[in-house]
């Protein structure tokens, strides 16, 4: 049966049809008879008890510079939709956390995808503390004498902020490096938010491991290689996408997490692998589906329409 289907997204000029999940994830959707409806996260809004967006029916396709049609600009009842995704891209901030306090309400009669209330509550650094025995040693803390000695302890680390995307703002300090002091006031001065701090996982120089689960089981990964140089393999910043398969550990991994994953409504999820340790959880817009599936022959956005398609059934 075909469903309406809204996309909550960023802009859909800017994607690269190639790489973006979303628009690969539209196109499945499409190509199984659903009609789509697009909006940006701007265009959400609560009115007289109704949670409404103002957007455009949307049709894509696989032409670069010519991948999307939009038709006339409409105000529509999210209400009267089957599924709405939300998919725009972090920060993680007060706007996007009021979007999920919106979604949430067109819960259970409409099916939001992930579940708004979860990855409200499971934001990516932070989800991976209900698994200490799966990541490595981790501080987060806003003070700098509980960051000093925790570099004191591990010698090299790296730093982060807690709710970037990215690759943007991840230092590796060196057990040489002196300039921890100087990054803690800049984030200071930027934000109010904690600092993420791990021990520096020299495997990384192998790749960083995309795992994709779909409604909590591992269905492929993808090998994420950091350019010469560069300690961060994220492909915003230069890393390459490598084939990859899931080892004994990874699959040890998924099995741990994946009950979680399913019981909050994550369809759609794609956790950091790091050796033998996991270092992130990403339920808000998890990338690396058309990856995936060019190096594995499958039709991984198929996989995740038949669990949404089950789920409303």
């Amino acid at each position: 049966m075909p469903f309406k289907v809204a996309i909550q997204m960023d802009p859909i000029g800017a994607v690269n049809i190639d790489a973006d999940s979303t628009f690969r994830i539209a196109e499945e959707a499409q190509a199984r008879g659903h009609s789509l409806f697009y909006y940006t996260p701007d265009r959400l809004f609560w009115n007289d008890g109704r949670v409404m967006a103002r957007g455009w029916p949307l049709e894509v396709r696989r032409v670069r510079g010519d991948h999307f049609t939009l038709g006339p600009e409409q105000e529509v009842d999210l209400g009267a939709y089957d599924v709405v995704w939300l998919r725009q891209d972090p920060p993680f901030d007060m706007g996007y956390i009021t979007t999920t306090h919106l979604l949430e309400h067109l819960t259970p009669a409409t099916l939001v995808v992930n579940d708004p209330f979860w990855v409200r509550n499971f934001p990516e650094k932070l989800l991976v503390l209900r698994f200490p025995e799966l990541i490595p040693p981790t501080v987060i803390a806003r003070d700098l004498t509980t960051l000093r000695a925790f570099k004191d302890l591990h010698g090299d680390i790296i730093l982060k902020p807690l709710y970037g995307n990215g690759g943007a703002g991840i230092f590796r300090l060196d057990p040489d490096d002196r300039n921890l002091a100087s990054l803690h006031e800049l984030f200071s001065g930027m934000s109010r938010e904690p600092l993420i701090a791990q021990k520096f996982l020299p495997a990384v120089r192998k790749g960083d491991k995309r795992v994709i689960l779909v409604d909590g089981a591992p269905v492929g990964a993808i090998n994420r290689v950091p350019a010469e140089g560069e300690t961060r393999s994220n492909m915003h910043v230069g890393g390459r996408a490598e084939r990859a398969d899931l080892t004994p550990r990874d699959l040890e991994i998924c099995a741990a997490i994946g009950p979680t994953l399913k019981e909050a409504g994550q369809v759609f999820v794609g956790i950091d692998v790091i050796g033998d340790h996991l270092t992130e959880i990403n339920v808000t817009s998890p990338t690396g589906i058309q990856e995936l599936e060019r190096f594995d022959k499958v039709n991984i956005a198929a996989r995740i329409w038949d669990a949404i398609e089950s789920k409303r059934a």
